[in-house]
């Protein structure tokens, strides 16, 4: 990547970009967590060693600043630089940012290649790091969970209250079944997906919502 004057992140090639800037896999898992969001400024801008900056990024609901500093080797080795990842928003955006960093790295981010370095570096032992991401990976779960048993709620709530709606029904089962799928994958943009599908179809599905009526109404029903 490379960036601007004022510190904005670029692909290398963009028009006033310059410098050179080595993001890493942890860095890159954590920014694609956010989902949408503003272009990526950096606050500390890298010199000599490209990995040694630091950067904001922010959406609606969270901000995140994410620095990279070497924590052994004089920052010769590229697999001994950590990242420092700062999340500020509700403690269920921080949680699924958690998981889904995970689940796109496909590995834990918090196993470095130097234990005992890193451990000094970041004042903190394996112990204490593990159980702080798994925490934050079960909070995810817990909350991602409730929010497929609500509507699975309402979906047997509303069966046989209107025959008219039951194909909707039937679409939010298969949103729900995939959002379990997802779960069970650790992948929390997927699972927001599935529910959101599954929602828009209960509310179609529901006679009484102004989607609903104007759907049967156009359908002649």
């Amino acid at each position: 990547m490379a960036f601007d004057e004022d510190g904005g992140m670029h692909q290398f090639g963009t028009r006033g970009s310059f410098g050179k800037v080595y993001l890493g896999d942890v860095a890159r898992a954590a920014l694609r967590s956010l989902g949408s969001h503003d272009p990526p400024i950096f606050t500390r801008m890298p010199r000599v060693d490209e990995q040694n900056w630091e950067l904001s990024c922010e959406t609606e609901e969270v901000k995140m600043t994410i620095s990279s500093s070497h924590y052994w080797g004089f920052g010769l080795f590229a697999r001994c630089f950590l990242n420092r990842i700062v999340i500020d928003g509700s403690l269920q955006t921080r949680a699924r940012c958690a998981m889904d960093i995970v689940s796109s790295l496909g590995r834990n981010p918090w196993e470095p290649f130097r234990v005992k370095a890193f451990e000094r570096a970041t004042s903190g032992l394996m112990t204490n790091h593990t159980s702080s991401w798994d925490d934050l990976i079960s909070l995810a779960r817990e909350s991602m969970s409730d929010d497929i048993a609500r509507l699975q709620a309402s979906v047997h709530r509303m069966r046989g209250v209107d025959e008219a709606g039951d194909s909707h029904l039937d679409s939010a089962d298969d949103a729900l079944d995939r959002a379990r799928e997802a779960l069970a994958d650790k992948n929390a943009p997927a699972v927001d997906r599935a529910l959101s599908r599954a929602s828009s179809a209960i509310v179609r599905a529901d006679p009484n919502s102004d989607l609903g009526s104007m759907e049967r109404e156009l359908l002649g029903d």
